[in-house]
């Protein structure tokens, strides 16, 4: 039975999941990555949309957490943006975000998002959920993210 925390993986194995996490309150952006790096991923923080796009296009993630309201650009439209930059290659987009009514479920499911954690998103949580989807996506080449548990 394996008993490592969630996220402590062996790079040799599996290369490390590449993750950008985007938001504008740059205390939350760097703590994910702070976390997620920690627990052996590769992270980096964006603090908007536009540059979420330019550091996705060098940095290359497999996963992004973004804030879903944004000044400048909000998360759903990033999102879709990314998915377009993807142009079909696996991308799992993670909603990160207080909003949790009618309207935002929403924009978060038409935005093409695969799942949607409500702030504040426990810490174990979060890499327990980054980690099962890194498990059950990357070391298989899925060529789609996993469907999240409604």
């Amino acid at each position: 039975m394996d008993t490592s925390p969630p996220g402590r993986h062996d790079p040799k194995e599996v290369p490390p999941l590449r993750i950008l996490s985007v938001d504008d309150n740059r205390d939350a952006a760097d703590s994910s990555v702070d976390l997620l790096t920690i627990m052996g991923f590769e992270a980096r923080a964006c603090y908007d949309g536009e540059s979420a796009l330019a550091e996705a296009a060098s940095f290359l993630p497999g996963m992004c957490l973004i804030d879903l309201n944004m000044p400048g650009m909000d998360g759903d439209v990033l999102a879709v943006r990314l998915r377009e930059w993807a142009a079909g290659a696996p991308l799992v987009l993670v909603a990160v975000t207080a909003m949790n009514n009618e309207e935002s479920c929403r924009r978060i499911q038409e935005a093409g998002f695969t799942l949607h954690l409500v702030k504040p998103v426990d810490p174990y949580n979060m890499v327990a959920v980054v980690d099962a989807l890194w498990r059950a996506w990357s070391p298989f080449g899925l060529e789609e993210p996993p469907d999240p548990e409604p």
